[in-house]
């Protein structure tokens, strides 16, 4: 299936959101992948991204994006049934920078 072909069928998807099945039929048919292989493919980067960025670490894929960690502090706030104060823990929050050429790509 040649580039546009596989352009229009995830047009298709009337949500305009890919869910993981879509992924995985696209990256077996750009990849000439069988969709076994490609679903292994999609959860081994999922799984080695999460525990990166668990471990501390940075994902930067040149030109794509960068996966990165960001620190919240520990915060008052209010809950919003009783308006009682309550303190929200500090966590680590995963984030994405789109690269230059991701952003590129999308503007064209």
């Amino acid at each position: 299936m040649n580039r546009a072909a596989r352009s229009a069928a995830l047009n298709l998807n009337r949500s305009q959101k890919v869910n993981k099945s879509e992924l995985i039929q696209a990256i077996a048919d750009e990849a000439e992948l069988n969709k076994r292989d490609a679903a292994e493919f999609v959860d081994a980067f999922v799984s080695v991204v999460t525990q990166t960025l668990k471990d501390g670490k940075d994902v930067t894929l040149v030109g794509f994006g960068s996966f990165h960690t960001a620190q919240s502090a520990e915060r008052k706030g209010r809950n919003p049934k009783t308006g009682e104060p309550l303190t929200i823990a500090a966590r680590k929050t995963p984030k994405f920078r789109p690269g230059k050429a991701l952003k590129d790509a999308v503007n064209r």
